[in-house]
């Protein structure tokens, strides 16, 4: 049980900052709800998973070990709210810890910057984090109860893999965003295509079978009667809330899916304000769902 007055270095990640702000502003709204503190650090960009290691990995655990030495200064665990940042800081933090020769060779690079990799702190993902508040804690707080929303639950290939290092959760059955759905009186919809990807990394070479992917998980969820999907990527989030009209030119259909961060559907049953949330920037409309709920 994740004790209320622990400080986590919250790590944002770029494309939270950059390109979809609203998402932190829900997320420090939720933290500060439930007595979650955060505070900054001088971070710079994860670096990507996926990539970048794939071309230099050394690069790749020198820029990401950095990041881990910035929360070791200060003896603070990190709580990522991106997917990718999550999956590179708590990968490369358990490769050095694990790898003496690689922890050598890094630190011999981090001197150059004064610093050093000790593999003294834990990188959480705010799934964990808001699950390990309680769920009983959390549906104290609830003012606008979900009952009658059927949601489509999407972790994202990072939350969970590789599952030997991740450890986040059930790596073929995830339940803890499930859970904290159904805290806020939401109902998970079980659907086939949950555990597979959104499609977001394939469009960086062939967007057609991007789309297709897309469409083949909007499909699977829509047939199980899902209302909303509800996601925890950045990446994600942009590639359901951005790509809906592509989607369906490539598999024949139309889409209008509302897709929302877990923040922002905690902090909309927290009672704040949608207008407060900046809900306006999603290109996918909430419409139908705010009215449902009586939002204004």
């Amino acid at each position: 049980m994740a004790k209320a007055e622990s400080e986590y270095k919250l790590f944002q990640g770029c494309t939270i900052g950059n390109r979809i702000p609203f998402i932190e502003v829900s997320s420090r709204k939720v933290f500060d709800k439930l007595g979650i503190k955060t505070s900054e650090g001088p971070f710079a960009c994860c670096p990507d998973p996926v990539g970048f290691n794939a071309v230099d990995h050394t690069s790749w655990l020198a820029m990401a070990a950095r990041n881990l030495t910035i929360a070791e200064q200060e003896g603070k665990d990190i709580v990522s709210l991106c997917n990718g940042c999550f999956q590179t800081l708590k990968a490369v933090n358990h490769e050095l810890k694990h790898n003496e020769h690689e922890k050598e060779k890094i630190n011999d690079i981090l001197k150059t910057v004064k610093r050093e990799f000790k593999g003294s702190i834990s990188v959480k993902h705010f799934v964990e984090v808001l699950y390990d508040v309680g769920i009983d804690k959390i549906k104290e707080h609830v003012k606008n109860d979900f009952s009658g929303l059927k949601v489509a639950c999407h972790t994202g290939c990072h939350y969970n893999r590789p599952s030997e290092i991740m450890q986040t959760d059930d790596p073929m059955k995830p339940k803890k965003l499930r859970e904290l759905v159904a805290a806020v009186g939401a109902t998970p919809v079980d659907y086939e295509e949950e555990m597979l990807c959104c499609g977001a990394g394939v469009g960086n070479a062939e967007e057609a079978p991007s789309m297709q992917v897309l469409a083949n998980k909007f499909n699977s969820a829509l047939d199980a009667g899902a209302e909303i999907f509800v996601v925890v990527c950045p990446a994600c989030f942009q590639q359901m809330d951005t790509n809906q009209k592509k989607a369906g030119e490539q598999s024949n259909n139309e889409f209008k899916i509302p897709i929302l961060y877990l923040t922002e559907l905690f902090a909309l049953a927290f009672g704040e304000n949608p207008d407060d949330l900046g809900l306006k920037f999603h290109r996918s409309r909430l419409t139908s769902f705010l009215e449902k709920f009586g939002f204004k």
